[in-house]
């Protein structure tokens, strides 16, 4: 009978541990900027590997089904966090969206103005765009990174045509279509365009006028968001990161494993190589200038009416 009671009892007490872990663990929903993609590499390990879990949040992973409405759902409530870029937080804070930049997933831009690389292809440099069609993916900061781009060769913004192509980014290049494209990233459409036959040369915009600023950031709603467990998200993704360039070939095994059917491509696994030296390694760290010099970069490009402070938009989560 006491031996019984003893082991009613150690099945309580275990029960009761494991209710109070689950209560503790709190659930995150994160929204992608787009499908899963190589560029998510530290999201995706931090909930392969357990670093989530570790740090008591369990984290719901979804994809948009229009890739302009995360920052929005945020702003609404809809979800905890999104992934976005700095440039369309810049713009999406400026229009008064209630968001905060909470970490840093690319600290480096990965965008490019990109051109097909070819004895027969008359365009060449900046300069020889002068007349000719950029495509872009969806209307945003074009004109005042393209603009800037272009001014340093001597071709100002309306002497050439924009056209929206859409998501056929690669295609319409190589098929003449366009003459170069904006928002392809040299990550991907470089690798996608070598994959067809083609020979690509990309333009840098830091390297042409245009501010340095993070590809992708995350946001939380600035009305709601709970420190406590972006900073746990954090710590984790920053974990994975590290993780991630210490190990890049058994990461990138744990990378696809988490969708083998759509991840596991030729494509994607020279993105992953192309990728893994543009993670933050320091997702919670803090460079307000570099947003701020951002900022006033598209108010004097007329993009964005109101000039935002970063110090209102980007608390300390360190």
């Amino acid at each position: 009978m006491k031996k019984t009671t003893i082991l009613s009892a150690i099945a309580l007490a275990t029960s009761m541990l494991s209710a109070t872990a689950q209560a503790e663990t709190k659930q995150l929903t994160l929204m992608l900027d787009w499908f899963v993609n190589p560029n998510h590499g530290p999201i995706v390990i931090a909930k392969e590997r357990g670093y989530f879990k570790a740090q008591g949040i369990d984290v719901i992973i979804q994809e948009p089904a229009d890739p302009s409405m995360p920052p929005k759902l945020v702003a609404a409530n809809k979800v905890d966090l999104a992934i976005t870029y700095q440039p369309n937080l810049t713009i999406d804070v400026a229009a008064g969206l209630p968001l905060i930049r909470s970490a840093t997933l690319i600290a480096t831009p990965l965008n490019a103005l990109m051109i097909i690389d070819s004895e027969k292809n008359k365009v060449k440099t900046l300069a020889d765009l002068k007349g000719k069609k950029i495509g872009i993916a969806m209307a945003g900061n074009e004109e005042a990174s393209i603009g800037t781009m272009l001014a340093t060769a001597g071709v100002k913004y309306d002497e050439v045509q924009i056209i929206n192509v859409g998501w056929a980014l690669s295609s319409s290049v190589a098929s003449g279509k366009v003459d170069a494209i904006w928002g392809g990233l040299r990550n991907f459409e470089t690798n996608q365009l070598a994959l067809e036959g083609f020979k690509s040369k990309a333009f840098f915009p830091e390297e042409h006028g245009v501010p340095v600023y993070d590809e992708l950031v995350i946001v939380a709603n600035a009305n709601t968001y709970d420190k406590a467990t972006i900073i746990a998200f954090n710590k984790a993704i920053e974990q994975a990161a590290i993780y991630i360039v210490n190990h890049p070939d058994a990461a990138w095994k744990e990378f696809v494993a988490y969708a083998p059917d759509t991840l596991n491509n030729e494509l994607n696994k020279r993105a992953w190589r192309d990728t893994l030296t543009r993670f933050a390694l320091r997702p919670s760290a803090i460079d307000l200038k570099r947003y701020d010099d951002y900022a006033q970069f598209m108010y004097s490009a007329k993009i964005i009416k109101t000039l935002p402070k970063a110090q209102d938009y980007i608390p300390n989560f360190q």
